[in-house]
């Protein structure tokens, strides 16, 4: 399997390659060189299949033959361990519940088969590869209990100081071990603007064996792609015209659904929910790609004003705005809305979503008002209880929270304080080595 930069095609790695090093060395992001299709007999038998078949039967396609199937069996068999079941609200829209994972947040499908297949790559090597990882909640804790304690690989997760929720904070800087935190004084952006300097850093390159557990590696999209199969199997017994509203920040989960479309999985469309960092809503509106300042909201994961994951984006698109919308179309929610959409759905259906589920069932809801024949799942990518202060607001209750996250609420937080600043944190890679 080869992937090509999304700054320059020729620039070719493969799949080890654009793995452990995450980003391509002109700053590009990797994608494949070439996408295969599924056979449409697979898609026809999704309804047989469990969630690893399936798993497996979308990696052997997509790396053709560039991982032995058992090894890639035994990795399917050590990541995807969890459920991604789909609650239907009513006959036309269903909640894609994708954080029962050990982290509560789908996240988890990504950090623990990227742990594999790292792991699977770094074997015989006596360098330790270290993993330098940017969060804006969820991916920080996906990260630390994938890779927890896993055999030559440390991690360091740097986060906005102030614009994570407590119990994510917990998640990130209570684990010990080999994952390490830092506490940015600034936002989602810094955090993930000092990785992405960091990976081209000469000096630190040549000190550390450097990788990045971020959506703009592939091996964190290529796994996400496999609940949208999962997802699809259980809505077609409600209709044929699928949709799927997909709460978006860095767009790598968005992204992963275009790659399964592209593999042969007939998506209807993609609605690409937002809050009011909507860059990529107003794309699809205006043609024009304007990055900003992110905006600090209460659905915070979404809080990114520069999507990585863009580049992949224009990239499948070949730069053409019009084909994009073909298969997808943008919609943003303002947090009174939010909290409008966390007490809607659980006044009309005792079902308790959180913030980043609420702005994808408004998008949702909307879409399925003017288009009568489809059903849809909107994505709630995290367990309410990670949100507990907003959604205790919002609907008055105690939301449950479940005792794996609970236990970590008394524990003490270790995290290095740190300005934005480059030179400062390549000053601290350096002082730990």
């Amino acid at each position: 399997m080869l992937l090509y930069s999304t700054n320059n095609s020729a620039l070719k790695a493969d799949l080890k390659e654009a793995v452990l090093k995450s980003l391509a060395p002109d700053k590009g992001l990797y994608m494949p060189e070439f996408i295969p299709t599924l056979p449409a007999d697979f898609i026809q038998a999704l309804p047989t299949l469990s969630f690893q078949e399936i798993a497996f039967e979308v990696a052997k396609t997509l790396f053709q033959g560039f991982i032995p199937e058992a090894d890639l069996k035994t990795i399917i068999e050590r990541s995807i361990t969890f459920a991604a079941p789909v609650h239907m609200l009513d006959d036309r829209a269903g909640s894609l519940e994708l954080w029962h994972g050990p982290s509560l947040a789908f996240k988890d499908f990504g950090a623990r088969f990227m742990a594999a297949l790292m792991s699977y790559f770094n074997q015989g090597n006596d360098k330790k590869l270290s993993i330098l990882v940017a969060t804006s909640g969820d991916t920080g804790g996906a990260v630390a209990f994938g890779f927890l304690d896993v055999p030559g690989i440390e991690v360091t997760i740097l986060y906005p100081k102030g614009k994570v929720s407590l119990l994510q904070e917990k998640q990130l800087t209570t684990l010990g071990s080999n994952i390490k935190a830092i506490e940015i004084d600034g936002t989602f952006d810094d955090c993930q603007a000092l990785v992405k300097e960091a990976f081209l850093d000469k000096e630190l390159n040549a000190v550390y064996q450097l990788s990045s557990a971020n959506s703009i590696n592939i091996a964190r999209l290529i796994p996400q792609s496999f609940y949208y199969f999962e997802a699809f199997k259980q809505l077609k017994s409600f209709g044929d015209e699928i949709v799927f509203a997909v709460p978006s920040g860095n767009f790598g989960n968005l992204t992963a659904g275009l790659i399964a479309k592209r593999m042969g999985l007939p998506v209807s469309k993609f609605i690409a929910a937002t809050n009011i960092n909507k860059i990529v809503p107003d794309y699809l509106v205006s043609g024009l790609y304007e990055p900003r300042i992110s905006i600090s909201t209460i659905s915070n994961a979404m809080d990114v004003g520069n999507p990585s994951n863009f580049a992949r984006m224009f990239d499948l698109y070949n730069g053409d705005v019009e084909a994009m919308k073909q298969d997808m179309i943008g919609y943003f929610v303002t947090d009174e809305e939010t909290k409008t959409m966390l007490r809607d759905i659980y006044d009309k259906y005792q079902y308790v979503a959180d913030p980043h589920g609420a702005v994808a069932y408004k998008a949702l809801a909307f879409y399925l008002e003017g288009h009568p024949e489809a059903v849809g799942a909107f994505f709630e990518t995290a367990h309410p209880s990670k949100f507990e202060d907003v959604v205790n607001d919002a609907l008055g209750i105690a939301v449950e929270i479940p005792e794996r996250l609970a236990i970590l609420a008394s524990r003490e937080k270790q995290a290095t304080p740190m300005r934005a600043d480059f030179a400062d944190f390549k000053k601290h890679l350096l002082s730990i080595v």
